[in-house]
């Protein structure tokens, strides 16, 4: 057997009015939100007494989604620095192609978006940059040259 698709990303953040602000700037699309609690939750994610709001949010292709969480109980923890760098184990960014890099690094700018490094070139392929957001989430850009 093997698997038909990657379904979502979770990130879990403490202010998912500004994350999802980002990932809406950048262009996803808010499928839903809500609150997401009760017994059925607790057993899939191993907690007790959980009370959380989630965000659901889709690429416009309708094929890649981003999952926010915000708990309100149990309060959620930060196991690494905040700032990671990208030779941090564990999960560092998402890369999101894009039509215009200058464009999206301009306005992810105004939600408190900074470049990690540089916009760079990579031969006559693409042009590359990671950001790092709100909550210290990084995402990579991919605007393909040509």
């Amino acid at each position: 057997m093997t698997i038909q698709r990657m379904d979502s990303v979770l990130i879990v953040v403490d202010d998912l009015d500004a994350v999802l602000s980002f990932f809406v700037e950048l262009g996803m699309e808010l499928e839903g939100r809500g609150p997401a609690e009760g017994a059925w939750v607790e057993r899939v994610i191993g907690l007790e007494d959980v009370r959380q709001e989630i965000a659901m949010l889709r690429t416009p292709d309708g094929h890649g989604r981003i999952e926010l969480a915000m708990f309100h109980q149990p309060k959620a923890i930060r196991p690494e620095p905040k700032d990671a760098p990208a030779n941090t184990l564990g999960i560092r960014r998402i890369m999101f192609a894009v039509d215009d890099i200058e464009d999206a690094v301009a306005r992810l700018h105004t939600h408190g978006a900074e470049l990690v490094g540089d916009v760079v070139r990579y031969e006559d392929s693409y042009r590359l940059c990671y950001l790092r957001g709100p909550e210290g989430v990084i995402v990579g850009l991919a605007e393909q040259l040509g």
